[in-house]
């Protein structure tokens, strides 16, 4: 229903119907004066949830994170003047990993900036070159041509969000007084001559952009030294999107060095060419050296393994970047050709060949690894950090989505999760890889989703504490796999560490946080972990609301120190 109380409530509600009517479900807003048409807009649809959230930089990755779950645009609203700037961490994130957003920042009208009115910066187009589109709106008003234009303007912000490729839309709009629905009795005479029905039912859902069939490239067929990355990935449909990259290894004849990101390791059934324990592989130089290959299929973005791009660029073979997006996926700038298409499209195109030695190699290999990985995992006893991943992996509820921080749980991930058929759902940050907003945005994530599991180091934690405010309007559960090294434990494998001073002030900056006080301020249940039998009781099954911190407190100099000394040996095998 329209507020017809003056020209900002008519506005405003037809803002908010409008995408209501396109397909919009939730609505992240934060108090302010200017934007108060558009809060009263939001929490008056029925079509959407509006969910108000304090502080401007976690609801900003916690809409990102019902964003990356859903697939589908999340409105974010805030007032005028600096409130603006700080979504800004989570609109470089969601530009650079292709998350539809689309953000209203209420303005002062034209006559009201570089004038110094209160809480007036300049915010035109304020987000740069991280926003697909940026329009500034007309001023409210009641001529239907202008409504008209307004109708027609948010029909092209939602299909900017999602095509032709998924990002942010930003929208300044301005208003001027009353910003409070007060009555108008002017508008009577309006309302009286507007059609809704016929104002609305012109909407459509924009048509999506068709891709034609592109076939294979021939040399695919002829090569036996071939192989695909199924790099970082976060699918709608996972198994489909698993399947095809299946399919296509099994009649290519391909191994799939299957990033821990991407949801190929928990979908192993489908696919018998499996390889997880690449990263170890390649600092084998004599395995490296054996296992070059003359092809690459890269599907999405290419793994994190720094050692796996290392062998990339030495060895330099032709690669294919399948990727429907239009971004430049190749950061290593080798023989690439992009082919914007998706897998699925792409398998459905190619016969079948007979295996080959070079793939049996490769399965052999990865035999031997993963299993001298899950021995030696299994035998560690203390709370080492790779050992969390490792167990994740094997006792969490089938279909559990996950949450994976920036920094060392990435890599750990990388290095230890172990294949299954649990079809967890891998989520990430790692279009700008800050650790930003981890928080905020792990309860996206799991808002109104399956019960989730976040798994983090202190510091990401920390960073985003402000999270925690976001309790009260949460609905799902959220489990958080703390990892508390006091410090920065990604530092500790960089040449950084052995220069003290400055290291551990200026670069691990320990916090010296007592978790446990931190989590009763915030009311979230905390439990310390002691054991890895503790921790597997506590992980399945997972509690269905509700937020809680596991914390299992590490040594990040050891810790760092062993997989110095051991993700080495773990390859070190003869073929």
């Amino acid at each position: 229903m329209l507020d017809f109380r003056n020209t900002n409530t008519v506005w405003g509600s037809i803002l908010a119907e409008t995408f209501g009517r396109l397909g919009l479900k939730t609505a992240v807003i934060c108090p302010g004066s200017r934007s108060t048409p558009l809060a009263i807009a939001f929490t008056q649809t029925d079509r959407v949830e509006a969910i108000p959230i304090l502080d401007e930089r976690s609801a900003a990755f916690f809409a990102l994170g019902i964003a990356r779950q859903t697939k589908h645009p999340v409105v974010l609203v805030c007032t005028s003047g600096t409130a603006a700037a700080n979504f800004y961490p989570a609109i470089i994130e969601a530009r650079e990993s292709q998350v539809p957003l689309i953000v209203l920042t209420a303005d002062r009208p034209p006559e009201l900036r570089d004038c110094h009115s209160g809480q007036t910066i300049d915010q035109v187009k304020l987000y740069g070159t991280y926003a697909n589109w940026y329009a500034e709106l007309a001023l409210p008003s009641l001529e239907i041509e202008m409504l008209a234009y307004l109708r027609q303007t948010l029909i092209y912000a939602w299909e900017r969000s999602r095509y032709p490729v998924a990002g942010v839309v930003h929208l300044n709009i301005p208003f001027r007084d009353p910003l409070a629905p007060i009555p108008d009795s002017t508008i009577a005479v309006f309302q009286s001559q507007f059609n809704s029905q016929d104002f609305f039912n012109s909407i459509q859902l924009p048509i999506t952009h068709y891709q034609l069939p592109i076939t294979h490239p021939e040399e695919w067929k002829q090569c036996d030294r071939g192989i695909i990355i199924a790099g970082l990935a976060q699918p709608q449909q996972p198994r489909e999107y698993c399947g095809a990259i299946a399919q296509l290894a099994k009649t290519l004849k391909f191994p799939v060095l299957a990033e821990a990101l991407s949801p190929v390791r928990n979908f192993a059934d489908l696919n018998p060419y499996l390889i997880s324990t690449y990263d170890l592989i390649v600092r084998n130089p004599q395995l490296a050296q054996q296992l070059q290959p003359n092809i690459v299929i890269q599907i999405g973005e290419l793994p994190t393994s720094k050692d796996l791009r290392q062998w990339l660029s030495v060895t330099q073979p032709q690669r294919w970047i399948i990727d429907p997006c239009d971004h430049n996926l190749d950061p290593l700038h080798g023989k690439t050709i992009h082919l914007r298409t998706t897998v699925e499209q792409l398998a459905q195109s190619i016969a079948p060949k007979a295996p080959t030695p070079y793939l049996q190699l490769w399965c052999d290999v990865e035999a031997k690894v993963r299993s001298a990985c899950d021995r030696t995992m299994a035998e560690i006893d203390h709370l080492f950090e790779g050992k969390a991943a490792w167990l994740l992996s094997q006792i969490l509820p089938p279909e559990t989505p996950l949450f994976i921080a920036n920094s060392m749980p990435v890599r750990d991930m990388e290095f230890f999760w172990k294949p299954s058929n649990s079809n967890i759902r891998p989520f990430f940050n790692r279009g700008a890889n800050g650790i930003d907003g981890t928080l905020s945005t792990a309860l996206g994530v799991a808002h109104r989703n399956h019960s989730s599991v976040l798994l983090t180091g202190d510091l990401a934690l920390l960073h985003d504490t402000n999270g925690f405010l976001i309790t009260n309007k949460f609905t799902g559960h959220l489990t958080i796999v703390l990892i508390n090294n006091n410090g920065g434990g990604i530092f500790e494998m960089l040449p950084i560490s052995k220069f003290e001073p400055p290291f551990e002030e200026f670069f691990a900056t320990p916090q010296n946080i007592d978790f446990a006080q931190l989590c009763a301020t915030y009311n979230v249940e905390h439990e310390l972990i002691q054991s890895w039998e503790q921790l597997q009781q506590k992980l399945n099954p997972l509690p269905a609301t509700g937020i809680r911190v596991l914390e299992l407190k590490t040594n990040r100099k050891s810790d760092a120190k062993w997989r110095k000394e051991n993700l080495g040996n773990l390859a070190a095998i003869t073929m």
